[in-house]
């Protein structure tokens, strides 16, 4: 029988004390996201709880009224009652009417087979206490990354149903959906319903997104084993180009990619990211990744709607930094959280800097910094 627990609202718990939801006893954590309100408020959220990535994972959302410079801890956390069921790879929006998205994904332990993006709305996000819409289910599969809004109006939400891990449950319902999905909203998220699929070759978890060109054609970027998967769409997603390995290289992790204020395109990705397997490594192992390690965190800036990234700003060079998101002030400042070394030092960062900084490849505004320390998990494994 599938299961029904997923298929239920979380809880949305505001600044909850007990002590499982508090850095002192978390022990892993990662996989953030970060948005700015229109009053200045800076989010992050990311998942954590349990030992490892299974049932019972919960959402934990901070905040920071200084622009980043220190942060308050677990101001809201998001969490299933079935134990089994848990709520992982949350997104933080801010849609074009200034309301904050708080979106999770619902699956019974790692992979269900169908799984399902939830969402909470707050429309006053820079309140002392800001209030959120009760939670629905928007789409099937799982959503970590922004929606996009079409020149047309229309906000794109890319969700997917893995199709490289085998599910707990049998789903057939959703059998036609195990690809790269769009969904989309043409009533300013009042609703939400299925468009179309891009099936690209050697995906892995998929994680992709979606920027429109300076034509109208739709871009999907999707994250697959051998590097960046790409497919296209000239009809707003309904249908898509054959899937193929696109120019943009990567470790077989999460990027970010957007369109900035300025027109130009920004993307926070791996860069001289560290060795690929030889072809003798690779041969006869089926789906493998190809390259070696997440290291050289990179913002990248395109002049040329995509096809080349001249422009670069190293953002972190250490190993086992990973899955960034981003979003881009009204003043034109660009934010990027993301975690590094999930199990043990568990640790979110984010990076504050200018379009003028990755132009000129070296922070030139007193205002940017990197490094900055959102949260770290300080619980220590028990002893041996």
């Amino acid at each position: 029988m599938a299961n029904r627990g997923t298929m239920t609202p979380a809880q949305i718990l505001v600044r909850p004390d007990g002590a499982k939801y508090q850095d002192a006893h978390r022990k892993w954590q990662g996989i953030p996201s970060l948005e700015r309100t229109p009053g200045g408020r800076l989010y992050a959220n990311w998942y954590t709880g349990m030992e490892t990535e299974t049932g019972g994972n919960f959402v934990v959302v901070s905040t920071s009224d200084d622009d980043g410079d220190t942060w308050e801890s677990v101001q809201v956390v998001v969490e299933h009652d079935d134990p089994e069921v848990r709520c992982y790879d949350p997104c933080l929006w801010t849609d074009p009417l200034g309301r904050l998205w708080l979106t999770w994904n619902q699956s019974k332990d790692f992979f269900d087979g169908r799984v399902g993006v939830w969402a909470v709305i707050s429309e006053n996000p820079d309140d002392e206490t800001p209030t959120w819409s009760e939670p629905r289910r928007i789409a099937n599969g799982i959503m970590m990354n922004k929606p996009t809004v079409t020149s047309m109006g229309e906000w794109l939400f890319p969700t997917a149903i893995w199709s490289d891990h085998p599910p707990t449950e049998e789903h057939p319902e959703v059998d036609g959906e195990r690809y790269s999905n769009v969904y989309v909203s043409t009533d300013e998220g009042e609703t939400v319903s299925y468009r179309g699929s891009a099936d690209v070759p050697n995906r892995q978890f998929d994680e992709h997104m979606i920027v429109e060109k300076e034509d109208g054609t739709l871009w999907m970027l999707v994250r697959c084993y051998d590097g960046i998967g790409e497919a296209f769409s000239t009809d707003g997603g309904r249908t898509w180009s054959s899937g193929r390995k696109s120019h943009l290289e990567g470790p077989c992790s999460r990027f970010h990619i957007r369109r900035l204020r300025s027109g130009r395109l920004l993307m926070i990705n791996h860069h001289d990211f560290g060795e690929k397997l030889s072809r003798d490594e690779v041969e006869g192992q089926g789906n493998v990744k190809v390259w070696k390690g997440r290291t050289n965190l990179t913002a990248l800036i395109s002049d040329d709607d995509g096809a080349t990234w001249p422009h670069t700003l190293l953002l972190d060079a250490r190993d086992d930094v990973s899955y960034p998101d981003a979003t881009e002030g009204q003043d034109g400042t660009i934010y990027v959280v993301y975690d590094w070394q999930r199990m043990t030092e568990r640790k979110v960062f984010m990076a504050r800097f200018t379009e003028d900084d990755v132009l000129k490849g070296e922070l030139a505004d007193p205002h940017s910094q990197l490094g900055i320390l959102v949260n770290v998990a300080e619980a220590r494994p028990e002893p041996v």
